[in-house]
């Protein structure tokens, strides 16, 4: 039997899935799955009986499919939806393992810029003396600030780009401002990361993993029209990243590679495979149908 698949509705026509997600819609339906689907909004305000009122009663195990949820809420979401006897196949600490840098960083460690992190709440920057003592922990050179789950690159030089860690007025001022645009959709708290210069002319690749094996590679979606080929070199760095994938203990994980200046493949990301963006040049069946299609225990 396939796996069921939970998708965002339409805020204004609650009856129908959102339409950044209904190619996937079609997707899962000729794969022979049911879709079901989650009011995103209500979820986020807090009403998880509200959010989940359209999935029906007994339905099963499903995968989630679409706007990425903070790892509370969708704790709150695998609760509302066990009332019903709905199982989401990606369990809550699977979540935020591999959606928050702290859960994944430490399986990565040796394949991903040097990071460090300090918990702090919305609209409340660490102390210049707090990111003192952070930077500390990092190579000398560049770095760049993000939350537990998202940078503010397209702002790069005010609320992302450190050019010296070692400026610590600049790196305060810096992460006071991405602090700022975050607002209450900062995630967790503040992490810094070592700068690495990434080939220009090479995107960004996204690996979809299930059940620790490679089933899909796609160009970034930042970047959709630059498609990366998969066979041969370089990608015998899926060979170094599979046991990686597999200790972290997570069925649907996504990993973002860019080559370095030096040839060297580095991850830049993970991310939970649920929430991470399919570009618009790929075909929602290529990933759907094994999606779908797996062993629901």
């Amino acid at each position: 039997m396939n796996s069921s698949l939970l998708l965002c509705g339409d805020p204004l026509r609650p009856a129908r899935c959102d339409p950044y997600f209904a190619a996937q819609a079609d997707a899962a339906r000729q794969a022979g799955a049911r879709v079901v689907l989650l009011d995103h909004d209500a979820l986020l305000a807090g009403r998880g009986d509200e959010a989940v009122r359209r999935v029906p009663r007994g339905l099963g195990a499903v995968w989630y499919r679409g706007w990425m949820i903070p790892a509370t809420a969708y704790a709150e979401l695998d609760a509302a939806l066990a009332e019903r006897g709905v199982r989401l196949l990606t369990a809550p600490d699977q979540y935020r393992a591999a959606h928050e840098l702290p859960g994944w960083y430490g399986v990565f460690a040796g394949e991903t810029p040097a990071s460090v992190w300090m918990t702090c709440r919305p609209l409340q920057a660490p102390g210049a003396d707090v990111l003192a003592r952070a930077v500390s922990e990092l190579p000398v050179g560049a770095g760049i600030v993000k939350d537990f789950v998202k940078s503010r690159k397209h702002e790069w030089d005010q609320a992302c780009y450190l050019p010296d860690l070692a400026d610590i007025s600049a790196v305060h001022r810096v992460v006071s401002r991405f602090v700022e645009l975050q607002d209450d959709a900062l995630a967790g708290g503040i992490v810094l990361r070592a700068f690495e210069e990434l080939q220009r002319d090479v995107g960004e690749a996204r690996v979809w993993w299930l059940d620790g094996e490679a089933v899909l590679t796609t160009a970034h979606p930042d970047t959709p029209d630059v498609q990366m080929a998969v066979g041969g070199e370089p990608w015998s760095v899926l060979d170094r990243i599979r046991p990686l994938v597999g200790k972290l203990g997570c069925r649907f994980v996504t990993t973002d590679l860019a080559q370095r200046t030096d040839g060297t493949w580095r991850v830049i990301e993970v991310g939970d495979g649920q929430v991470s963006d399919l570009p618009s040049s790929a075909d929602p069946a290529a990933l759907l149908g094994p999606l779908l299609l797996v062993n629901q225990t």
